[in-house]
């Protein structure tokens, strides 16, 4: 009789979800070598290949992802039983804003290992634009805050600096429209840099959406209509950086930064902004599109 570890198939699922051991190891706050050694001792155990190694990057075997869906049943059911039989601790909720174009992919992944350690604490997402979680932050209105900024502020925590890209719908020809199409959204943190970096290059342009939706944006965008700028790493899977050659320019970096992540706010919060950091800061050190090592 052989029995599966769930510690190891959270090591498995943890390579597939962020991307590779490297990020994998410290996502699970181990070493390299022992989630490899996890990783092998699995295989072994099922006599099975998961991960395909002959390239460049580690992608799952057709084994690997079959086994990943059932991994991710037995570790949520593993987390489930030990939450409802084991007195928690914390209780309560937690308010996180969040800018409405850097939610993903980073935030769910910071949800849902937040709720495994947490199962009774609830986090209020709140997604709005930087200089209104701000306000609502000195408020008190929010625990923690991430912001989009092109420099750090007072208070501040930078956990990831990521260049903004030009995008626009796959395989779209938007960008070479005169003047380009723009869609913006009325407070957008990015539209200052995007137009002025346009004005400087004599590139003509004009606002073919300006809105307070980004679903607004987002379906203009993808139907080909005008074009966006985003940070990299950041844009949904119906939406692709424009490669231009040079036609359009160079955008500026911006700042993601935290507000609150302070000690002395709390156990609960504390944790929380931790999970932010990680996720942010393996956003900002490669991209988490591919499975790779």
């Amino acid at each position: 009789m052989r029995n599966l570890d769930i510690t190891t198939l959270r090591s498995f699922v943890a390579v597939a979800d962020q991307g590779g051991v490297t990020r994998a190891a410290g996502f699970l706050h181990l070493t390299q070598s022992a989630v490899s050694m996890q990783l092998k001792r699995l295989e072994e155990l099922l006599g099975l290949e998961l991960l395909d190694r002959s390239g460049r990057t580690i992608a799952l075997t057709a084994s690997g992802e079959q086994l990943l869906a059932y991994a991710r049943r037995m570790i949520a059911l593993n987390d489930e039983v030990i939450s409802k039989l084991t007195d928690q601790a914390y209780e309560g909720e937690v308010v996180l804003g969040v800018p409405h174009d850097i939610v993903y992919p980073a935030i769910p992944r910071v949800l849902q290992r937040f709720n495994a350690d947490f199962p009774r604490v609830r986090v209020q997402l709140i997604s709005s634009y930087s200089l209104q979680l701000k306000e609502m932050f000195k408020r008190g209105e929010c625990d923690l805050i991430l912001t989009t900024e092109a420099s750090a502020s007072d208070g501040s925590e930078t956990v990831a600096e990521l260049p903004l890209r030009w995008i626009g719908a796959p395989g779209g020809s938007a960008w070479r429209k005169n003047p380009i199409p723009l869609a913006v959204g009325r407070r957008c943190a990015f539209r200052p840099q995007m137009i002025s970096a346009l004005d400087a290059e004599g590139i003509p342009w004009e606002l073919s959406v300006e809105t307070e939706n980004d679903r607004t944006i987002e379906a203009t965008v993808s139907a080909d209509l005008a074009v966006h700028a985003m940070l990299d790493g950041t844009e949904p899977a119906h939406l692709e950086q424009i490669d231009t050659g040079g036609a359009l320019p160079e955008l500026p970096a911006h700042m993601i930064n935290l507000y609150g992540g302070e000690t002395g706010r709390g156990a609960v919060v504390e944790a929380l902004a931790a999970l932010v950091r990680q996720n942010f800061r393996i956003l900002g050190s490669a991209p988490l599109k591919a499975v790779v090592g």
